[in-house]
């Protein structure tokens, strides 16, 4: 189990995320994950695959293969981003636990993964998404994030330091 998230409050909750399955295999979603511009209010089973069907358009901007898709009547014009190395997309669900003995029932915050992804599509109502959207600047994170975590060598300060002194 991983977790540990401190809320930030005068009260600390624990949430522990289960990634590994017992033994079971989870769905693989890459290809089937998508942001749109709107709220769905419905938590269930659909057909959407019989009623959202995604098209490319033959068009690149900034690297980013277009599609179009149209959505309750309203066109959508999108694109597939991947996951950078390294990294998954999950799908959560909380985790029923039942009776355990170590385990307060009014704190039930265990969460399992339900399923996984690689790439997911990002929409936008009459425009073409671009590198320049707020969902997609979000994964330059990534590389600073590492640069960030990434140790450092007596090269580096001495490098550093040098280049301090001119």
């Amino acid at each position: 189990m991983d977790g540990g998230v401190d809320s930030g409050s005068s009260s600390t909750s624990v949430v522990s995320v289960i990634l590994s399955g017992n033994g079971e295999s989870v769905p693989d979603l890459t290809g089937k994950v998508h942001q749109l511009p709107c709220c769905i209010k419905y938590d269930g089973p659909t057909t959407v695959s019989h009623y959202f069907k995604p098209k490319p358009t033959g068009l690149e901007i900034d690297g980013l293969g277009m599609e179009e898709a149209y959505f309750r009547g309203r066109k959508l014009q999108g694109t597939t981003v991947s996951l950078p190395q390294g990294y998954s997309g999950f799908v959560l669900g909380k985790k029923s636990l039942g009776k355990r003995p170590n385990i307060p029932e009014e704190n039930p915050n265990f969460w399992e993964m339900k399923a996984k992804f690689q790439n997911f599509a990002i929409w936008n109502h009459d425009t073409f998404p671009s590198q320049d959207d707020s969902f997609l600047r979000a994964f330059h994170w990534f590389s600073i994030a590492k640069s960030l975590h990434q140790p450092v060598t007596a090269e580096d300060l001495e490098s550093a330091s040098i280049s301090q002194n001119l």
